[in-house]
């Protein structure tokens, strides 16, 4: 019911969007962090004479710094609470990103990309999970997709950012601003973002979920009362009481295994959903971009300014997805974005496939450059209004309260995973097989159709103690499962 308080049109408390939209500051530093490396690859390989596997590695090595972080996070936060796992976080993104910016050698810079994928990893697991627990159920889809937004608008500061150091410098390879290389300028500006987060971190109430977890169920109330006064406070309480007496009822205290090759099924639903998010094989739009468009005629300046649209198009469209989240459900929207994936891919794959060359070499001509410019955007539309920020809502929804922070981890974890064997071998692929590469892209997006379809479920207007009772295992009783979708 809107109160004062709240935003006049949603009837959301003010006070809710403002925690959701500071927690979601994690995911800020998320995509810009994951994304600088974009305008540097080329000057990093020519500064280090790199190879092209080892180029490859340095750019996804971060990768594997993400996984462990998201693995570790759901550990830190089921002990110590959301908030210190942000904290931490934020000291991670800080040091990191000042390392990188002064690496002396390529095994210097991997272990400053390593440490800020730590802190990549921790956010992208407590953002969700903190934004989830904090927001009324006929809203949480919209303030869980800010997490997304923030991704894209990281994504984008950092393409934007490297897109003007190195056109003031003249190219990423030449000295900017005392005397230091503009592709080292690209990683420093991190850090002011990082401890803007640190600081934000201090002032965020603990997520009430975390507090009746752990028996403090009057600092819950006091939280609830605050951030949604008017509400039925004992209600919420209640719910997420009753959800972690269910859950120990079905599993052991807070295990993550069951029947299903070693984890329950629910765990295995967000793990899929996290590798087939990266298994399309966004994030190559997102790192090699530059590379690629130069390598297909366009100039270094007109790359990086086709790679900042390219992230422009990426909010707007998550922008789209916000709006339509609560109002049609999860399940239609990613169903769309897997055709419109599907068919985009496929069309890359058939533009690449009358390219001559290979590797750096290759090069197209006549009609075929922009059919592939327009193909990779129309991927990322249909990527950003759907599997992007969805399968983060997703995530932030389907797991029992118990164990959602560290199931939320390993799928985190298992996203991170994907994504750097996805990163790793994609400058490999490319130099033998372009067509080839963006092909298999193709096939799993058409796998990410049949696996909504058939295994998604919708969690549209549930509570995230109803959405809980989705994946129980069959033969619990009908009365203590009964759902019905508000």
């Amino acid at each position: 019911m809107p109160n004062s308080s709240s935003d006049s049109r949603s009837g959301v408390p003010r006070k809710v969007i403002g925690l959701a939209v500071a927690g979601a500051v994690g995911g800020f530093l998320f995509g810009f962090d994951s994304s600088v490396v974009n305008g540097a690859v080329d000057a990093m390989k020519d500064e280090f004479m790199l190879s092209e596997a080892v180029t490859g590695f340095a750019v996804a090595v971060a990768l594997l710094g993400c996984a462990a972080g998201a693995y570790l996070a759901g550990k830190v936060a089921d002990r110590y609470g959301r908030i210190p796992a942000m904290k931490l976080g934020a000291a991670l993104f800080l040091v990191s990103s000042i390392g990188t910016g002064f690496a002396f050698s390529i095994w210097d810079l991997v272990f400053w990309r390593l440490v800020g994928g730590l802190g990549i990893g921790l956010a992208s697991v407590i953002a969700p999970a903190y934004i989830s627990e904090i927001s009324p159920r006929q809203v949480r889809g919209r303030l869980a997709s800010l997490q997304q937004l923030a991704i894209t608008t990281g994504i984008f500061a950092a393409l934007l950012s490297d897109a003007v150091l190195a056109t003031s410098a003249g190219s990423a390879h030449h000295a900017l601003w005392l005397g230091i290389e503009a592709w080292r300028w690209m990683f420093i500006p991190c850090a002011v973002p990082a401890a803007v987060y640190g600081l934000i971190a201090f002032r965020l109430p603990e997520s009430p979920h975390f507090l009746v977890l752990n028996g403090k169920e009057d600092t819950a109330r006091r939280i609830f009362d605050t951030l949604m006064p008017g509400d039925d406070t004992e209600r919420h309480i209640r719910e997420i009481r009753d959800s972690i007496k269910q859950d120990e009822l079905s599993t052991k205290k807070g295990s993550l295994r069951g029947k299903a090759f070693g984890l329950q099924p629910v765990v295995w639903i967000g793990i899929i959903l996290s590798v087939l998010q990266q298994f399309v094989g966004i994030n190559v739009i997102f790192y090699y971009s530059t590379t690629l468009w130069k390598a297909v005629g366009f100039h270094e300046q007109d790359s990086l300014a086709i790679s900042v649209a390219t992230s422009v198009t990426n909010i707007l469209v998550t922008l789209v997805a916000i709006a339509l989240v609560d109002r049609i459900g999860r399940r239609p929207i990613l169903l769309t974005g897997s055709i419109g994936m599907a068919v985009s891919l496929g069309a890359m794959a058939l533009a690449f496939s009358s390219a001559s060359g290979t590797g750096s070499s290759v090069s197209m001509t006549g009609v075929w450059g922009p059919v592939a410019l327009v193909a990779a955007n129309v991927f990322v539309v249909s990527f950003g209004a759907s599997w992007g920020p969805l399968v983060w809502v997703l995530l932030g929804e389907i797991f029992p309260s118990r164990i959602r922070a560290r199931a939320l981890g390993l799928a985190a974890a298992a996203q991170w995973i994907a994504n750097f064997a996805i990163t790793l071998s994609f400058p490999i692929m490319a130099a033998g097989s372009l067509p080839l590469t963006y092909g298999m892209y193709a096939l799993f997006a058409a796998a990410s159709f049949f696996f909504v379809m058939f295994k998604v479920p919708e969690t549209n207007g549930m509570s995230l103690e109803q959405a809980d009772t989705l994946f129980v295992p069959k033969g619990s009783k009908p009365a203590e499962l009964a759902v019905t979708p508000k």
